[in-house]
């Protein structure tokens, strides 16, 4: 089945040989997908043990694919500390903290204590760093933004960045009346209904690409 002599389909215009490696695996792509999807809608003990077997399988290559791009970033970073390029130091601190971490994860488990330990207290204050250098970053684009170009909604979102800012972290300690109560209802009223929209156009975005990879018309597999 590699390939066959034609004129017509895929191929090399050189050799005038065609590839049925696209036609093959679109029609595996459709049968696994709607096999899948059937067995989400129909009560058919053949269907469901199919779409099990499928989403674990599609589980695995996620697992492997993740040892992959472990191995991958390892490769990199040590290729970049052996040849003594720029920022061989954040190379060395990834290469001791992934080492670290597989080790004490793999050989104590991920409910030990230690393991615990380092979730507590080097990736959540990292995240939460991270968070706040975010929020700090929200707002100076704010401020760029209201300089280059001054519009309502640039206004409104300075203010807001600004109010949820002081509400959560007040300054020097000084706590104004009524700033948490407003904050409380930026994040409950149109924070929520924005983040409602979102979630719903993500939604409609995921089943419009995989109705288009079911019908064929969007190939991400081929290679």
């Amino acid at each position: 089945m590699g390939n066959y002599p034609g004129s017509l389909g895929w191929g090399s215009p050189e050799t005038g040989w065609c590839s049925v490696k696209f036609p093959f695996s679109v029609a595996v792509a459709i049968g696994i997908g709607l096999i899948t999807l059937a067995g989400y809608f129909l009560n058919i003990p053949v269907l469901q043990t199919l779409r099990m077997a499928l989403i674990e399988w599609a589980t695995t290559l996620a697992a492997v694919a993740l040892l992959v791009g472990i191995a991958n970033l390892f490769t990199i970073h040590w290729n970049k500390l052996t040849s003594g390029k720029v920022g061989g130091l954040y190379s060395a601190i990834l290469i001791v903290s992934l080492v670290l971490t597989l080790g004490v994860v793999g050989w104590f488990g991920p409910t030990h204590t230690y393991s615990k330990w380092i979730f507590n207290n080097v990736q959540l204050p990292v995240e939460g760093s991270l968070l706040a250098l975010l929020a700090v970053i929200l707002v100076v684009a704010g401020v760029r933004l209201l300089r280059l170009r001054s519009s309502m909604l640039s206004i409104i979102f300075i203010i807001t960045a600004m109010v949820i800012l002081l509400a959560t972290g007040p300054l020097f300690g000084i706590s104004v009346p009524g700033l948490t109560e407003l904050r409380s209802w930026i994040a409950q009223v149109p924070a929520m209904a924005g983040a409602r929209g979102l979630l719903l156009g993500i939604g409609l975005g995921i089943v419009a690409a995989g109705l288009r990879v079911l019908i064929g018309s969007d190939r991400p597999y081929r290679g």
